[in-house]
């Protein structure tokens, strides 16, 4: 998957910058984003990550999908 010690520690969202949406894995509802929404990269807390880039937010490992949403991935702590 990834490895914990390279994956970028971005903390919590700043709901007062520019965040994309995070959903479940399992979750569909990515799916019927409206289409202006759509984006060919990811943001965190202002910054840009590209489609494919891993970011550990507190313990969450988070995944940049194509249309420009995070996706839960699981745990950033393999145990």
């Amino acid at each position: 998957m990834t490895d914990p010690g390279k994956t970028p520690q971005v903390g919590a969202p700043d709901p007062e910058l520019k965040n994309s949406p995070i959903f479940d894995e399992a979750d569909d509802d990515f799916l019927s984003l409206d289409l202006e929404l759509e984006s060919g990269v990811c943001y965190f807390n202002n910054e840009v990550y590209r489609v494919g880039q891993y970011v550990c937010s507190g313990n969450e490992l988070l995944r940049c999908e194509e249309r420009g949403v995070w996706i839960r991935e699981g745990s950033c702590y393999q145990g």
